[in-house]
């Protein structure tokens, strides 16, 4: 047994130390928010928060993550209050299919707690996630916006 700490919660699982955490989060634990979208850590899709960093989720497995708290996008909001990234997104209109938008959303979260006010560049720095349905201009508004929340 592995015990994993995912938004705030306990779970002892019985999975193989080598099982990518995607699929714990979403085979095991059920939370089917964090998407899969390339499994090579390359798209972003699978984008959590492992002890605060911003982590894709397919590349790391479950022996490496066993005790750290873990953090994924149906955890984000707080007391039934969406988190001040989640509100931008829908305050600018972000999402198209939305498949990418969870890890997208997590990886802008960790930008903004590592850097409040991110420049352009940093944002092309830092936010590499993949969405191929182009919200690029939404998402550079909605982090700009979140930022000055």
């Amino acid at each position: 047994m592995t015990t994993l700490i995912v938004n705030g919660q306990r779970h002892d699982v019985d999975v193989e130390p080598d099982t990518p955490l995607l699929w714990v989060l979403r085979d095991t634990l059920g939370m089917t928010g964090t998407k899969y979208g390339c499994g090579i850590a390359q798209c972003g899709a699978c984008t959590v928060h492992v002890n605060g960093a911003a982590t894709r989720s397919c590349s790391v497995e479950l022996a490496d993550v066993a005790g750290k708290e873990i953090t994924t996008i149906e955890g984000l909001a707080a007391n039934g209050v969406l988190h001040k990234v989640q509100q931008a997104w829908l305050d600018h209109d972000v999402p198209q299919c939305g498949y990418c938008q969870s890890g997208m959303i997590m990886a802008v979260a960790d930008l903004l707690k590592n850097k409040p006010k991110p420049t352009d560049a940093d944002i092309d720095a830092a936010i590499t996630n993949i969405c191929r349905c182009g919200t690029f201009q939404q998402v550079r508004a909605a982090i700009h916006a979140a930022a000055n929340a």
